[in-house]
């Protein structure tokens, strides 16, 4: 009842559609970009719903406060402890290897304001784990999420991050003037 509900909201009475083609293994971590307001949660929650698959994903601890705090928990909420250095990426990648599924969604630019220096933690964590990396779009100009690639982590960080972020070139953010690739080397 839920799927279907959310289904309907997002496909259509929101106008939403989706372009996806890349299998979702039992192991992964979405890496979703732009992001650039708020509502990229709302739709990110919808569509897993509406596709019913429950991800976890990262956000920063001021967003724990009572009663949220309780609500993103059960929606697979993790709160990132941003003063701490609490070797967050070492523990997830763990958690990947000893479980049988794992679903995690991380953000690269670990904020909603402009930030052309991509928070790398998605790849340490895919690459100690040895699990891929899905490459998810949201296009508010378009209306269209997309995945048509995947990237399983080679070690070579620089190229793997061109790779990565030539994929969400021509994504339009919510506000796309938040939102850049930065330089790429």
């Amino acid at each position: 009842m839920i799927r279907k509900l959310c289904q309907w909201i997002l496909y259509t009475e929101m106008g939403w559609t989706k372009d996806v083609t890349v299998a979702h293994p039992k192991k992964y971590i979405i890496c979703l970009a732009p992001h650039t307001s708020n509502f990229d949660f709302f739709i990110g929650q919808l569509y897993s719903m509406a596709e019913g698959f429950r991800i976890n994903f990262l956000m920063k601890k001021e967003w724990f406060f009572w009663p949220l705090g309780l609500i993103f928990r059960r929606l697979g909420g993790i709160p990132v402890y941003r003063s701490k250095h609490t070797s967050m990426t070492d523990r997830l990648a763990e958690t990947a290897c000893l479980s049988e599924e794992f679903h995690l969604c991380i953000t690269p630019e670990g904020t909603r304001s402009l930030n052309p220096e991509w928070k790398k933690g998605f790849y340490f964590i895919a690459l100690k784990a040895k699990i891929p990396i899905l490459l998810y779009g949201v296009d508010y100009e378009k209306k269209l999420i997309k995945c048509t690639e995947s990237i399983i982590p080679s070690g070579d960080l620089e190229s793997d991050m061109r790779k990565v972020k030539m994929y969400y070139k021509d994504f339009k953010g919510k506000n796309p003037e938040l939102f850049t690739i930065g330089e790429l080397k």
